[in-house]
């Protein structure tokens, strides 16, 4: 006979398994958007979500594709919850996650979430276009020849979450998972 732990715990990696419908390179377990999962009985679960940001389009069709998955292992009644809190941030990806973002070619988000006190520096408002813009203390690699000397061209890339660069090194073009 199979306990609740184990078939949650089998649950869980099925839906983690689930790739993400704009980085397929990824599932949902390494992208860190899986929160958790309870079953009710043995043919009932519900599984929760955190959206990479607030208004994501790809929530739905995580949710739609965990279903399928589930009922095609005997799971006769899936509920998937869009969870908000805690708010999923880039430090939620996997160290498996930013290898494979890498080996695709998308340079993963930097650095983590600060530890221990904040330092907040109050300074001028950008109030155009010319205004100096806050250097990052760590600079975003290139994934193809691992060069730090890259330059931003573009805020948005294919996907809200994703920033267009080129490595002035390789000269290659390249999605960065910007930091959240």
């Amino acid at each position: 006979m199979v306990t609740t732990t184990a078939l949650e715990e089998e649950v869980r990696r099925l839906a983690g398994s689930v790739p993400d419908p704009e980085l397929p390179v990824l599932t949902l377990e390494e992208l860190g958007v899986l929160r958790a999962v309870r079953m009710h009985d043995a043919d009932s679960v519900e599984v929760d979500l955190s959206p990479t940001y607030t208004g994501c389009p790809a929530i739905e069709a995580m949710s739609v594709d965990i279903e399928r998955v589930l009922h095609e292992h005997g799971i006769r009644e899936v509920a998937v919850r869009t969870v908000l809190s805690p708010a999923w941030s880039t430090d939620d990806i996997s160290d498996e996650g930013r290898r494979k973002l890498r080996e695709f070619g998308i340079a993963p988000p930097r650095g983590g979430r600060p530890t221990g006190p904040v330092t907040v520096e109050l300074g001028p408002t950008r109030t155009s276009p010319s205004a100096p813009r806050p250097q990052q203390t760590e600079p975003v690699l290139c994934p193809h020849c691992g060069s730090a000397d890259t330059e931003l061209l573009s805020r948005f890339s294919s996907t809200a979450c994703k920033a267009l660069r080129r490595c002035l090194s390789c000269l290659e073009p390249f999605d960065h998972f910007k930091e959240l």
